[in-house]
């Protein structure tokens, strides 16, 4: 079996052999043509230069061997890209997307888009999340639709994800092998979204070609139904660029895609509540109940010597809801069930999944929250949980 590692002294990504295969040569799992794209665009954008600026000089242009064989073909289709008026500038367009068949339309986000901080943070927490799963793997993911466009970590975050084994090939170096492990990878991802509703908004087609927007709203679909211990940014958007070849010549136009709604709407409660309303049209009440809130809670944490100010970070932890769950029902709650001073992100998860089952035990409905929703600060969320509290205990003394 091959894995992937980090060489940390050389901040490379490179191929290892695990145990059972140490006679087997050292194999590199990042593909990719031997020269980089910054030297073939250059050398590309040098020569369309020379060969479309009257008078430009071109005796100083050095061009690489892996660009001189296709710089030829890409010059008319570049000319006419660069005149064409609807068509997206040329440093905006990778070379093997100006060379479409006719009718053939290709995608790209928009340069601008990825530079939005919330798209930039959705890259991040979904690359974060993918890395902390496959640990035990040690595959290392850098960039998303250069490390998933094949399958292979797909394949593996599927099977630590659902607890499965899939049927397919460890390696797969050819374009139809690695086409065929991604259509066997996605018909198991289908089988797993589409009782639950989910839109499927990739191919396999799309995922090979390296196509974010595909990568991404099959990861964000991934996390959402795993409840990934994760708070994916909200109301994220990019302006995709849509590429058509239509009578020899590129045309373009724009597009909004919406890669994450509200964390609700993603869960797939729709149902709205008292709490949407009061944060989407009356945030100036938002202050009366927080302080209301806090006035419920103290009452009762007081008897202990604990005080809240800050609901939005003090339950975050969720030994102050076990605490108060123990308060209201009247019982000592043993020590040895949470953790009384957690550290991490999977101890605070566990204290406050434990104070929801303290929650049902006391006869309240299951709260609409997620534990790791209230872990990473969501103020709603919060606020749902600690509000059916009042509602039912408000007159205990």
């Amino acid at each position: 079996m091959h894995h992937i590692f980090k060489d940390h002294q050389k901040g490379e990504k490179r191929g290892f052999l695990s145990p059972e295969n140490k006679n087997c040569r050292r194999l590199e799992l990042r593909r990719g043509h031997p020269c980089s794209w910054g030297l073939c665009s250059q050398a590309l954008m040098a020569s369309l230069a020379g060969s479309l600026l009257p008078g430009s000089d071109r005796s100083g242009v050095e061009t690489s061997e892996c660009v001189q064989g296709g710089v030829s073909d890409l010059q008319e289709e570049g000319k006419n890209a660069i005149n064409s008026p609807m068509s997206p500038a040329l440093a905006d367009v990778h070379p093997e997307d100006t060379q479409l068949e006719e009718n053939e339309e290709r995608t790209m986000i928009d340069p601008t888009s990825k530079e939005d901080p919330k798209f930039k943070e959705l890259v991040k927490v979904l690359l974060d999340w993918i890395n902390d799963v496959l640990v035990e793997e040690r595959i290392i993911v850098k960039q998303l639709e250069e490390d998933l466009y094949d399958g292979q970590v797909l394949q593996k975050l599927l099977e630590k994800l659902a607890g499965c084994k899939l049927n397919v090939a460890e390696v797969t170096q050819s374009e139809i092998g690695q086409k065929q492990k991604l259509q066997t990878v996605l018909e198991a991802v289908h089988d797993l979204l589409r009782p639950r509703g989910w839109a499927l908004r990739w191919s396999v087609d799309s995922i090979h070609g390296k196509n974010l927007v595909a990568i991404l709203h099959l990861l964000v679909s991934l996390a959402m139904h795993f409840r990934a211990p994760i708070r994916l940014p909200e109301h994220v958007a990019v302006q995709v660029v849509v590429v058509r070849k239509r009578e020899g010549l590129l045309h373009s136009s724009h597009i909004s895609e919406e890669l994450t709604t509200t964390t609700e709407m993603m869960m797939g409660r729709f149902e709205r509540d008292a709490f949407d309303t009061l944060f989407d049209h009356a945030p100036d009440k938002l202050s009366v109940v927080k302080k209301s809130l806090i006035t419920f809670v103290n009452k009762h944490l007081n008897k202990l010597n604990l005080e809240v100010t800050e609901l939005e970070t003090q339950f975050a932890d969720g030994v102050y809801l076990v605490l108060l769950m123990g308060l209201l029902e009247d019982y000592f709650v043993p020590l040895h069930n949470f953790y009384l001073t957690p550290e991490s992100f999977d101890q605070k998860v566990h204290n406050v999944s434990f104070a929801f089952e303290l929650m049902l035990d006391g006869g309240l409905k299951k709260p609409k929250a997620r534990p790791e929703d209230v872990v990473n600060l969501d103020l709603k969320s919060t606020l749902r949980v600690l509000y059916n509290l009042f509602t039912k205990y408000k007159n205990v003394e």
